[in-house]
């Protein structure tokens, strides 16, 4: 499969202008085309992508990660490519872990491939690390089978398939709900190791505005589930 030329990197950003020059700089290193989603920033996030061979598509004003993820799938899939590799642009994901996804499609036919840090969890930091064991077991109980780590946003997926399905979210659920949708599309998941890097940036998740999103995400999914189980439509 020629990557460089089928698959795009996309990079959603907020207020990223520390870190952003050489994630771009590096990620070109393995794809040429680089797509930075910068959701509304005040700093000089889009400059610096773009001095470093980034296109940008800006949005205002700041509406979540998952808006901005949606933007850049769709951008992506106008533009004819047929894969999406995205990362974050805080310089959490290295991108010498990238030909691990690659190999992982090639070999195992996987339509979304996912990040897995929980080999290296201990260096994770304890909240994170406990918040994300917590919702991936809920998930993987739902999906019926296991899915190591349910948030990590590095991935590669399938623009074709990613179109077909119907996703919502616009912010910190958003991978949740990717996740699920593919599996219960009964697309071929896959988890490969990557390196887990924490420079002690802050995380732009907010512990309790975006956890409480979550469980109204998680509450319709139970809804929509027991609704489909008993042989209705969620709209009746």
């Amino acid at each position: 499969m020629n990557w460089a030329a089928e698959c795009v990197a996309i990079i959603p950003c907020f207020n990223e202008q520390k870190a952003i020059a050489e994630v771009v700089s590096t990620t070109r290193g393995y794809l040429p085309n680089v797509l930075v989603v910068d959701d509304g920033s005040s700093d000089r996030t889009a400059e610096l992508a773009r001095s470093t061979g980034a296109q940008v598509l800006r949005t205002e004003p700041n509406r979540g990660k998952g808006a901005a993820l949606q933007a850049g799938w769709r951008s992506g899939h106008e533009r004819g490519f047929k894969w999406a590799l995205t990362m974050d642009g805080d310089g959490q994901h290295s991108p010498a872990d990238i030909p691990s996804f690659f190999r992982c499609v090639e070999e195992k036919s996987a339509a979304l491939v996912i990040g897995d840090r929980m080999g290296d969890a201990a260096t994770m930091p304890w909240l994170r690390r406990f918040v994300n064991c917590w919702m991936s077991s809920r998930l993987s109980r739902v999906a019926g089978r296991e899915l190591p780590d349910s948030q990590c946003g590095f991935r590669l997926m399938n623009l074709e398939t990613w179109a077909t399905l119907s996703i919502s979210t616009l912010r910190f659920e958003i991978e949740s709900e990717v996740l699920l949708a593919f599996v219960l599309a009964g697309h071929r998941i896959e988890f490969v190791p990557i390196h887990v890097i924490y420079k002690g940036e802050q995380s732009k998740i907010h512990p309790i505005r975006d956890t409480i999103r979550w469980f109204r995400w998680w509450r319709r999914l139970k809804r929509t589930q027991l609704v489909l189980r008993k042989g209705r439509s969620p709209g009746t």
